[in-house]
């Protein structure tokens, strides 16, 4: 379920591609553009591969990208990354609503080690089949091992009832062009001040 190999690289960016298609928040990144998706996607998968966990399920439909955010350093890998992802997606008239965005999400998060799900994808002809609640329950598991809470952010309220019947609870909203949920397996607010 947990996967180092390279090979899987290509399968997981496919699947989170497709996964995300119509989700507000890339959308308002990458546009309709296939491409920038398929970037962005790369681009999570190599900051979850260095500093967080990489997930493929054993039949290849779903999977998941993991940050520790505690974890995260500065490299001159993590800069060329991040100069990749600013030329070819972002660009510099969105840059400055993309940092503004991730620092509200960020001014959320505590400031103790949590488990970030930074995406959850089951291929198309997968969805509904159980194997996102599946991986999430594999997840949630490790997590608890970790001793870590787990926050995600989703800006589709279709994906709220899943995440819910997996203990996990809406602690704040964003109001942005778009509502962004952000939720957390812990009863309190969100971040430790």
């Amino acid at each position: 379920m947990l996967t180092e190999k390279s090979e899987d690289k290509d399968r997981i960016i496919d699947i989170l591609v497709h996964s995300f298609s119509a989700n507000k928040s890339v959308r308002t990144l990458c546009g309709d553009d296939e491409k920038r998706r398929r970037l962005l996607m790369e681009y999570a998968y190599n900051y979850c591969g260095a500093f967080g966990k990489v997930y493929l399920s054993n039949d290849r439909d779903a999977c998941a990208l993991v940050l520790f955010p505690d974890r995260k350093r500065t490299t001159l890998k993590t800069v060329f990354w991040d100069i990749k992802l600013l030329a070819k997606v972002v660009s510099l008239p969105k840059l400055f609503r993309v940092m503004r965005r991730e620092a509200a999400i960020n001014k959320f998060h505590p400031i103790h080690p949590i488990y970030y799900i930074w995406f959850l994808g089951v291929a198309p002809q997968a969805q509904g089949s159980g194997k996102g609640s599946e991986l999430m329950d594999k997840m949630l598991a490790d997590a608890r091992l970790m001793a870590r809470p787990v926050y995600l952010e989703t800006s589709t309220a279709a994906n709220l009832p899943f995440y819910r019947r997996h203990g996990l609870e809406v602690f704040h909203e964003l109001a942005l062009d778009y509502r962004i949920y952000m939720l957390n397996n812990r009863k309190d607010k969100g971040a430790d001040y």
